[in-house]
């Protein structure tokens, strides 16, 4: 829990995600605005997002659907591209995703100096993009290996647009992950992005890990984030964000400020 204050400043910080557009290789990429467009349209919700007042930001490729486990080297090396053209404009911590790959990920945060990142660390799952077998173990190998024992690990427990193959309950998997990987976070997720978490979900976790910071990682919005973070040790947030609440549209900044407002009353 120290380590996890020291990094974000505050007990119950709120990080606002980047969407990165679709990378170069992924069905959706838009070849005609190119990479220069990838870095413009980040560069707006970077800044919209630390305007507001987040505690820290993460960028992931929410774009690059269909998802895979075995992400294209190229996707990995645009990231890196985008968030380095970037780098002298980020002013709080910051953290990467790169869906749904743990060692990508990793080598993500290593190459551009992010603070955190986020991913599908352990467990068994049957998913949309076929059978899902993350390895904790490698991947916490692979941080230290790239000399970078310092960065933080936030653990998706309850994966997105799969179903677990482990019966064991949600609080006994997430007890069952912190006894085994030492993770930084616990995070719980609603079923697909920009759905929420359950919230006897997120009290059963938390009731189960009194000690571990336990955050909400998908479908918070301004109406809900004052009862999220009476349970929850924080927020990661997307979709409330954006124009409409459209997951796949640019942050508004009316909607980040006020979602900030409201967290910080909450506190």
């Amino acid at each position: 829990m120290t380590r996890f204050r020291t990094l974000f400043g505050t007990a119950k910080p709120v990080i606002g995600m980047v969407h990165l557009g679709a990378l170069p290789g992924s069905p959706l990429h838009d070849a005609k605005t190119g990479i220069g467009g990838l870095v413009e349209s980040a560069r707006e919700d970077l800044a919209a997002l630390q305007e507001a007042g987040f505690d820290a930001v993460m960028f992931g490729n929410e774009n690059d659907r269909p998802y895979e486990f075995d992400v294209d080297t190229a996707s990995t090396a645009t990231m890196a591209f985008v968030i380095g053209q970037l780098k002298d404009e980020i002013a709080v911590p910051f953290g990467v995703n790169v869906l749904w790959d743990p060692m990508a990920t990793v080598a993500l945060a290593a190459a551009t100096g992010a603070a955190f990142c986020r991913e599908i660390f352990t467990g068994t799952y049957a998913s949309d993009m076929g059978p899902w077998t993350p390895d904790a173990g490698k991947a916490m190998r692979y941080r230290d290996r790239l000399g970078r024992p310092d960065l933080a690990m936030l653990y998706n427990i309850s994966a997105e647009f799969a179903d677990s193959l482990d019966r064991r309950s949600l609080p006994d998997r997430a007890r069952s992950a912190v006894f085994s990987s030492i993770p930084d976070a616990v995070l719980v997720s609603g079923n697909i992005t920009g759905e929420a978490a359950r919230m006897e979900d997120l009290e059963a976790v938390k009731a189960a890990l009194p000690d571990t910071p336990v955050m909400a990682n998908t479908g918070v919005k301004h109406e809900t984030v004052a009862d999220v973070l009476k349970v929850a040790d924080g927020c990661i947030v997307g979709s409330a964000l954006k124009f409409d609440g459209d997951t796949w549209r640019a942050i508004d900044p009316d909607r980040a400020r006020d979602f900030v407002q409201r967290a910080r009353c909450a506190e």
